[in-house]
């Protein structure tokens, strides 16, 4: 057996027990999955045809492999918000109640797409758990745009483990903190500059004019109003000596500290996960599609891969792992 088919028979393999027939309906549709997944982790590109070198000869044709995993990617039955969580819940089948999990969310522009997802940060590294793409170019998004995958995260997760929110600018908004207090999320968000910063007996400053000096971080307790009235919040204001001219203005929903910095310096891991899907990696910024759909079908791809690969990793530094296999558990 080669390397594409004994990859290919451990995807099946792994897939097959924990994601129920009714999401997938026809087996077909799960061996494409496990080609495309085969075909993108071997050639390391997002291109069909790369992906159809790897496929069993079972067309005669090169153009008749590549049909194959382009009506897969636009069929409208299959749904990545339902393929994912079984596969998710399954790689996390030993966390138990009162682990805390960082979940990473951010945006990245694919033209004229962008796409949004939130990620699982563990041991360096982003776990996809949910993304969204949307037809547009900006990656600034409302906070409509990006509540369901907040929604998916929630269904995803094990009952009972805490989770920390960690978001950039880009994800900055009032209701994101609203949202997460009603969910008994924790978070770590990073500020815009010009917030406003109401202090008690001294005038309302924006946060950039509480800049600490370079190499510095101050802590602030308990601000209570960001002009609409959300708090009780606390601040953690830093400027990094290697990158003076990008501060770090961070709220959280506990008392802030050095660890604060550190916990927020966790989402980078999300920006390195999509340095592997583009420039870095799999070049998904080439890719063909034409709709939001069939973007989305195509990130499942990478998530399973992502996941794939993680999880052998893991397995391989940490414990006994057969090889090929998504659910071996990622440890909290």
């Amino acid at each position: 057996m080669n390397e594409a088919k004994q990859i290919h028979r451990d995807l099946m393999n792994a897939i097959l027990p924990v994601l129920p027939r009714a999401i997938y309906g026809d087996i077909r549709r799960v061996v494409t999955l496990a080609w495309a997944v085969t075909g993108l982790c071997r050639k390391g590109t997002v291109r069909l045809s790369a992906w159809a070198a790897e496929l069993t000869r079972s067309a005669h044709y090169a153009a008749s492999r590549v049909r194959r995993f382009a009506r897969w990617l636009h069929n409208p039955a299959i749904d990545p918000a339902r393929w994912s969580p079984p596969l998710v819940r399954a790689a996390l089948i030993d966390w138990t109640p009162g682990s805390r999990a960082y979940v990473a969310l951010d945006t990245t522009v694919l033209a004229p797409f962008v796409l949004i997802r939130a990620a699982l940060i563990d041991r360096g590294r982003a776990i996809p758990l949910a993304w969204r793409a949307l037809r547009r170019t900006s990656a600034l998004v409302s906070f409509e745009a990006y509540q369901p995958v907040l929604d998916q995260v929630g269904a995803i997760l094990p009952a009972g483990v805490s989770i920390t929110l960690l978001g950039d600018r880009g994800c900055w908004h009032e209701r994101l903190i609203q949202y997460a207090g009603q969910h008994h999320w924790h978070y770590r968000l990073r500020m815009t500059g010009d917030t406003l910063i109401p202090r008690q007996r001294q005038a309302t400053k924006a946060v950039d004019q509480l800049r600490p000096p370079r190499g510095q971080a101050h802590f602030y307790p308990d601000v209570r109003r960001f002009g609409s009235g959300i708090g009780p919040v606390h601040l953690a204001l830093a400027t990094p000596i290697d990158q003076p001219h990008d501060p770090w203005y961070s709220v959280s929903d506990e008392p802030t500290d050095v660890q604060t910095l550190d916990e927020f310096s966790l989402r980078f891991a999300i920006e390195e996960n999509f340095l592997d899907d583009t420039s870095g990696g799999f070049q998904v910024q080439t890719n063909e599609l034409e709709t939001p759909e069939a973007l989305e079908r195509l990130f499942l791809i990478l998530a399973i891969a992502t996941l794939h690969c993680t999880s052998i990793g893991m397995g391989s530094s940490a414990r006994r792992c057969v090889a090929g296999s998504i659910p071996i558990g990622i440890a909290a």
